[in-house]
């Protein structure tokens, strides 16, 4: 297939550089065009991210030199660009308002941020759990007045961790779930460089974090009626988050209970290891060919052996066992840049794409 061209909103952050790499070698986009704001607008990417350039791998060649455009012009932006990708540094209400005029200029946008993820007729989507919520994009198409444009988001990098086990494991309507997560500080946009403070460090307040991971897998674990995704009554989640001295990785410590008893350990075991969905069976360019793996070891999983497995795509689950006080704990851990961010929101595009909601201009 031709490649689609994207744009990037936000490109020269944390994020935003890791939708430059993600896309620097993709089958089916090609970036066509950088936004950003007024500070790096006028300037080559390079030039922009000068000093700032945050992850280990080099800026892309064919990204280097292309010149970054002012976010807030919508217009200038959108054309020439058949969807976007949204990764910008503002307001909720701001960020509410520029995703909404893109898609109005016809142009699909797949954003990282959290301001539309509770907007009723916006899709919340990890790819291998509620694909089908794609159906409410009709109902927002209508609302926005478009044809072609809309926005879609992918969840809170927290929530990857301990979400994908709930959903492979819904035959046994978890009803109840505890959890801790334990989260990197480049879910902060920083690395050790830009926060020292952290070095050897643990701060257990991150804003906002927890009512997200709270909420929004009921969103996920939801249904589409009448236009709008109606979230989930179960299980109920109640959340701590704590950031604590790690680049990448965010892990869960999590406690569920059950109205219907597995048949055993193992069952819930093989549950995770079976549990797949359409891009596993497309074979999306980003998709995990393993969405989840369970890993026998104790003392698994661990943020260095295990956070880039499946090129950070998969979800690693560990440490399964009975509890004296809820049904069955467990670990699992996520890569909060990859699967919890700019790669997951990729892999949304790609099943978009494959559902026929994402098309050359």
């Amino acid at each position: 297939m031709k490649k689609l061209k994207v744009g990037i909103l936000g490109g020269t952050g944390m994020v935003g550089q890791r939708f430059i790499q993600l896309l620097g070698g993709h089958p089916w986009f090609e970036v066509a065009s950088v936004a950003a704001s007024p500070g790096s607008a006028g300037k080559t990417y390079a030039e922009a991210v000068e000093g700032r350039w945050l992850l280990d791998e080099p800026i892309p060649d064919a990204v280097r030199n292309i010149v970054v455009k002012d976010v807030s012009g919508v217009r200038d932006v959108a054309e020439g660009v058949d969807m976007l990708f949204s990764a910008v540094n503002m307001s909720k209400d701001e960020i509410k308002k520029i995703e909404e005029d893109y898609a109005r200029t016809e142009t699909p946008v797949v954003s990282n941020n959290s301001a539309h993820r509770w907007t009723p007729d916006v899709p919340m989507i990890i790819p291998e759990i509620n694909p089908e919520h794609a159906r409410v994009i009709e109902a927002q198409k209508k609302r926005l007045g478009t044809a072609r444009g809309f926005i879609a988001v992918k969840p809170n990098c927290s929530i990857q961790s301990y979400a994908p086990a709930l959903a492979a494991w819904r035959e046994y309507e978890p009803f109840e779930v505890v959890a801790t997560t334990y989260q990197a500080i480049s879910g902060a946009g920083k690395n050790f460089t830009t926060w020292p403070e952290m070095v050897g460090n643990l701060i257990p307040f991150i804003s906002g974090e927890e009512e997200k991971s709270e909420k929004e897998p009921l969103r996920i674990l939801g249904h589409v009626e009448d236009g709008k995704i109606v979230p989930a009554a179960e299980p109920v989640i109640t959340c701590q988050c704590l950031r604590v001295p790690v680049l990448y990785g965010h892990t869960a410590a999590a406690f569920v209970k059950f109205r219907k008893a597995p048949a055993s350990k193992e069952d819930l075991i093989a549950k995770l290891r079976e549990f797949r969905g359409v891009p596993q069976e497309l074979k999306l360019p980003s998709a995990p060919r393993q969405f989840i793996q369970y890993l026998e070891e104790d003392d698994r999983p661990q943020i260095t052996k295990d956070v880039n497995y499946e090129r950070g795509m998969g979800v690693s689950i560990g440490r399964l066992r009975k509890d004296t006080v809820y049904d069955w704990k467990f670990v699992g851990l996520s890569h909060n840049t990859l699967r919890g961010a700019a790669g997951g929101a990729v892999e949304c595009a790609e099943l978009l794409v494959s559902q026929g909601f994402i098309t050359a201009k």
